[in-house]
């Protein structure tokens, strides 16, 4: 019955810069905008087909407090090519590391201190074998 995600909601103190880092950093654009007293409150961002980062203004979100969510998780083409990318722009990112489910993966936050993991399949990941993973943590 379900298909896929449809969008990530999350919530942003600063929307400029958010959106300047994931434009900056995925090239994604805005698709459009949610207004409110005729002010900009906030977008949604294209991740392709239909999948979306929905993000709001809220001023209370400021970074290293809980978010409202967790993470989300990207799925990339290459990691090693995104983390240069990203160190490239002055931005702190994870090493690359593989993980419990055999899936590449690296670590990065958003400006308000969203954890975005950025996810590369492998061949023996678990997510195309089905295989149970033991994690540690």
């Amino acid at each position: 019955m379900l298909k896929q995600i449809a969008h990530i909601c999350i919530m942003s103190h600063d929307l400029e810069a958010t959106e300047r880092f994931y434009a900056d950093l995925f090239g994604l654009q805005r698709s459009f905008n949610f207004y409110k007293d005729g002010e900009l409150h906030g977008y949604y961002l294209g991740l392709g087909g239909r999948t979306f980062i929905e993000v709001f203004h809220n001023p209370t979100a400021a970074a290293g407090n809980n978010p409202l969510i967790n993470h989300m998780c990207l799925e990339v083409e290459s990691l090693d090519t995104l983390i240069a990318h990203v160190r490239g722009h002055g931005h702190n990112i994870t090493d690359k590391k593989l993980g419990a489910d055999n899936t590449w993966q690296a670590w990065i936050d958003d400006p308000s201190g969203v954890r975005i993991e950025l996810f590369e399949y492998t061949e023996k990941s678990a997510q195309f074998t089905g295989a149970d993973c033991i994690v540690d943590w």
